[in-house]
């Protein structure tokens, strides 16, 4: 599978924001299939510690969230921020093609957030930035498609999250690109 769908969960919106969670999963485009999963939460003390920052309107955004999607602020496991960059550039690097695509939703959002974090600790990101793949982008092609899907699971919790943006953003290839 040539495609990652990669979404975050932040206490911010900014470069810099602290990261509360990561997950990616290997995707085909045509298909809409899934293959390997990668999901970590992250203890928000090791981001700020990190020099990472949260940001007041996010922590209100949280607060008017489910419960269900308050559990990334929550279930702390006592992963470091610096330990899950590794892991999941280690992922992408042991299991997926070095050419892969790296989607994000946008791409100046996931992408550019990891891109900071993994630029505190100087680390280089573990994708080519050449083969960032924005969600929004292909969205615009078929609104009706995206707002018409049925989100599975629990929103904002970034693992559904992805196999969400994976499912519309594979109707849509298919009806309207594809076709």
């Amino acid at each position: 599978m040539k495609h990652i769908m990669i979404d975050i969960e932040t206490m911010g919106t900014k470069p810099g924001a602290i990261i509360l969670s990561v997950a990616a999963v290997e995707f085909d485009l045509s298909t809409g299939k899934t293959g390997l999963v990668f999901h970590q939460t992250i203890d928000p003390e090791s981001s700020q510690k990190a020099g990472m920052k949260l940001d007041f309107d996010t922590v209100v955004w949280w607060i008017k969230q489910g419960k269900e999607a308050q559990k990334v602020i929550v279930e702390n496991t006592g992963n470091k921020l610096e330990k899950v960059l590794t892991k999941l550039a280690d992922w992408i690097k042991d299991y997926c093609d070095e050419n892969v695509y790296v989607w994000g939703n946008s791409a100046r959002f996931d992408l550019g957030l990891l891109q900071a974090a993994y630029e505190v600790f100087e680390m280089d990101i573990p994708w080519n930035h050449y083969n960032e793949l924005d969600v929004r982008t292909i969205a615009s092609f078929g609104r009706e498609i995206k707002d018409n899907m049925t989100f599975e699971g629990v929103k904002h919790n970034p693992l559904d999250d992805c196999y969400h943006q994976i499912n519309y953003c594979s109707e849509i290839y298919k009806q309207k690109i594809k076709a």
